[in-house]
């Protein structure tokens, strides 16, 4: 099959789904192959629960009259996907970078949806598979989207270009994330400008931080390009209100006051706006758009439980957002201040120094306690803190204290499920 009568299928169907357990009636199903599964063994049951069509790469699984047979599944649905984006050519505007891009483009999404119908990323759907399964979400009632892409090593935005094929680009920053993928911090400027490159030769325009001398540098590759910050040169000008528990702006006379916490969330406050104004969206939308927002899914979230504040952000962790947070952390005019950190994954050659760092800024600070989790930590052991291998005993020994009034801040490696801390709470 060709991929424009794929195509038409395409449009003929309820979309698409590659996982049999959210799978609905009339939709295309791509059975994906992972590290641990391999979808073409659940076709039949794809087209037994209401699927209208499988494909598939592996013959042995056809069935008749209902599944496609094609080389490679995965390359399947992003081919489709760029076909998707060609047919209905909607203006695309990229979102990547080392921190902040989700809620980037949450903050975004909902400044352009105050005068354009936007369509944006769902929840983290910015890999290989996220990446198309978002452009085939896409509707000819959507006016922009806001495309999400995570990467963790080099050459990944560059193909996701190839079938997203952006319009626009924005990258939040580039810090000390995924470094064992990358190659250190080179491999992610690199990695991560791969986007600036790709719109350059596509004659696209891409919005930058004025403030960070690597991206003004590098986005020096387009011919088009909108800068914002709090430096005299930038296209877009804000600035910061120092005091307050949140994060609040000034755009042109106005003042933004957000509901977001931490001073790294400025820039990411900034960007929203600044690309609202290039689109022409009213300073009184913008505004609107940006203090109405919430933070969820523990990304910088500010949470009371009981007569304690909790300054929840383990959605995530890497070098740069850690000193992030603990340099906003340790400002803070609490009296009574806790921190719970884990292991940051995905460092490679430099873990051991830089969870070290952590472990003397910590040892320092003016904390009544501070407890860190994980391998990587408790190779870095010294006197003052609690040191524990899992959560879990993290989290009992949380539940055998009774705290009260105090700010705590809880931060580490989505795969260390730092939340579960709190469930004492």
């Amino acid at each position: 099959m060709k991929i424009d009568d794929l195509h038409k299928l395409f449009l003929s169907c309820n979309g698409v789904c590659t996982d049999t357990r959210t799978l609905t009636n009339n939709q295309l199903f791509f059975a994906l192959k992972g590290g641990n599964f391999n979808g073409n063994a659940y076709a039949k049951q794809a087209i037994e629960k209401g699927a209208s069509y499988a494909i598939i790469d592996e013959a042995e699984y056809e069935v008749k009259d209902r599944t496609i047979l094609v080389d490679n599944v995965l390359a399947c649905l992003q081919e489709l996907a760029k076909f998707h984006r060609l047919y209905l050519k909607t203006p695309i505007i990229a979102v990547t970078g080392s921190n902040g891009k989700t809620t980037t483009k949450e903050l975004l999404h909902r400044v352009l949806l105050s005068k354009y119908n936007c369509y944006a990323t769902k929840g983290n759907l910015n890999n290989h598979i996220g990446v198309p399964l978002s452009l085939l979400d896409l509707t000819e009632e959507h006016e922009m989207a806001v495309i999400e892409m995570g990467a963790n090593h080099q050459g990944e935005i560059a193909s996701y270009c190839t079938y997203a094929l952006p319009d626009y680009g924005l990258i939040t920053n580039v810090g000390k994330a995924h470094l064992e993928g990358f190659g250190g911090i080179e491999g992610v400027i690199k990695g991560k400008t791969e986007l600036y490159r790709f719109l350059a030769e596509k004659d696209g325009l891409v919005f930058y931080n004025a403030d960070d001398e690597v991206l003004t540098e590098k986005s020096k590759v387009l011919d088009k390009r909108f800068g914002y910050g709090q430096s005299a040169n930038a296209s877009f000008n804000y600035q910061v209100k120092e005091a307050g528990e949140f994060v609040t702006i000034q755009i042109e006379d106005v003042w933004v006051q957000s509901q977001l916490i931490g001073s790294y969330n400025a820039v990411n406050l900034a960007s929203a706006a600044a690309i609202g104004q290039y689109f022409d969206v009213p300073i009184a939308s913008i505004k609107y758009a940006l203090e109405n927002y919430q933070s969820t899914n523990n990304r910088s979230q500010l949470v009371t439980y009981g007569k304690n504040q909790v300054i929840l952000d383990a959605y995530n962790a890497n070098p740069t957002s850690m000193r992030a947070a603990l340099d906003d952390f340790f400002k803070h005019p609490a009296k009574k201040k806790g921190v719970f950190l884990g292991d940051m994954y995905e460092v490679g050659s430099s873990s051991d120094e830089e969870h070290q760092l952590l472990v003397e800024d910590l040892s320092k600070a003016d904390l009544d306690f501070y407890v860190l989790v994980g391998d990587q930590f408790n190779k870095q052991k010294n006197g003052q803190g609690l040191f524990f291998r899992t959560t879990d005993q993290a989290r009992q020994w949380f539940q055998l204290r009774h705290f009260e009034e105090y700010l705590i801040l809880v931060k580490g490696s989505r795969a260390m499920h730092m939340e579960d801390i709190l469930k004492p709470l």
